[in-house]
């Protein structure tokens, strides 16, 4: 991994080291408590599991803390015969959770980028879409970084992503707007300079 890569994934991908994770115990007597503060007995047979269970939850839901997406895009292939076309993967389905409520983000992702002599699995696009969202995350960012990940690992003529998804903040609390989608996007190199390459891209993305 080169010294740029390893500084990239410490400023960008890392969470603070500074921080002292809680144990399991700790874990599951939050949720207890909050299973009391909505108004339920934590001990009864229905619910005496479900700290547990939350707990195990959690780890699946957030397991992107303890990946490092840089290292995802380590392994690329040159043996391309020249090849400088665009590269999509579109209609990467994933799920996240808000920073703000820890509600639901579900939706899809596109990802597209211009080589420059070098390859990466397909595969790996859309572990990175999911290293970044098994985090708490807002879509603003979490658009953001994918797209500068990639640009700074690989080093491709340009990067692209668009990412589409439904906000459980926002329609299942709040305004209550089920069915509304918010629409992001990050364009870097040629689909940020060239109009034409961008409107190829845009026009992947249902």
């Amino acid at each position: 991994m080169s010294n740029t890569t390893k500084n990239f994934t410490k400023a960008k991908s890392a969470p603070s080291s500074a921080l002292k994770r809680p144990s399991r115990a700790d874990a599951e007597q939050a949720i207890e408590t909050l299973i009391r503060w909505a108004g339920d007995d934590s001990a009864r047979d229905g619910l005496h599991e479900t700290p547990a269970r939350v707990a195990r939850a959690f780890e699946e839901w957030f397991r992107g803390y303890a990946e490092d997406p840089a290292a995802v895009l380590q392994k690329t292939f040159e043996e391309i015969e020249g090849y400088d076309e665009m590269i999509t993967l579109q209609g990467i389905r994933f799920e996240s959770h808000c920073e703000h409520h820890m509600a639901p983000i579900v939706g899809r992702a596109w990802v597209g980028y211009i080589p420059n002599g070098r390859v990466v699995g397909i595969s790996k696009l859309a572990r990175v879409v999911d290293v970044f969202a098994k985090r708490l995350q807002i879509q603003e960012k979490m658009t953001a970084q994918i797209a500068n990940l990639i640009n700074e690992v690989l080093q491709p003529q340009g990067v692209a992503v668009v990412i589409k998804a439904e906000h459980h903040c926002m329609t299942t609390r709040g305004v209550h707007k089920p069915g509304t989608e918010l629409m992001t996007s990050r364009m870097l190199g040629i689909f940020r300079d060239s109009a034409i390459t961008r409107q190829e891209f845009l026009s992947m993305v249902d």
